[in-house]
């Protein structure tokens, strides 16, 4: 079977939480719940990922070297 994590065109999903999260909700006025979702089951998600986790996504960009978006992991 495929870890469909693991594909180069998948972009890295990484938890994040306490201070750097906070921050992250501070910077763009809203609550966790107001964050876009994620589905628990989604093929991308990082293992041990859980309904309530936030994940930081970061893709390659072509007008910037980078975007960042974040999700709210949801059952």
């Amino acid at each position: 079977m495929v870890d469909v994590s693991q594909h180069e065109l998948v972009p890295d999903h990484m938890p994040i939480d306490g201070d750097e999260l906070d921050a992250v909700l501070e910077e763009y006025g809203v609550s966790r719940t107001d964050l876009p979702k994620i589905k628990r089951n989604d093929p991308a998600l990082p293992d041990g990922a859980e309904p309530g986790d936030v994940l930081k996504i970061v893709r390659e960009s072509r007008t910037a070297e980078t975007s960042i978006s974040y999700r709210l992991v949801v059952e």
